[in-house]
């Protein structure tokens, strides 16, 4: 639990650096659809929210292994964030702007849902079978 629980607090401190990127450098794809900064724009605020989940909920885990709980909200909003900008991206074709920005986002996508599924295993794995509820 103590890898799930580093890489939860680097994909949180990854999410907040991004929105520091984003509105510092403008971070975004050379040629965007026009909808691209309207959605963007919708994140902020959630992806904060799952930022802190994700860093607080490490922390936590660090110190106690059976509050992992804590790290499911967490979890399914990186799932949810995952397929969201899938869906986007893949509808908007910005896979396809470049070989690198498709690559930079597959791999963001991916990491999403997939360690957001893992982390679920996990939690589920080791700490829920314990709970006598």
């Amino acid at each position: 639990m103590k890898l799930i629980s580093y890489l939860s607090i680097f994909t949180g401190c990854g999410i907040a650096l991004f929105w520091v990127l984003f509105f510092t450098l403008g971070l975004a794809p050379e040629n965007p659809p026009a909808c691209y900064f309207v959605y963007e724009h919708a994140f902020p605020l959630p992806d904060a929210v799952l930022a802190i989940g994700l860093i607080g909920g490490g922390l936590m885990v660090l110190k106690n292994e059976s509050r992992a709980v804590w790290l499911l909200p967490p979890a399914g909003g990186l799932i949810f964030l995952g397929l969201v900008d899938f869906a986007f991206n893949f509808q908007n074709g910005l896979y396809l702007i470049s070989l690198m920005d498709g690559i930079f986002n597959a791999v963001i996508n991916g990491w999403c849902v997939i360690f957001g599924g893992v982390i679920i295993a996990f939690v589920k794995k080791r700490i829920l079978p314990s709970q006598n509820t």
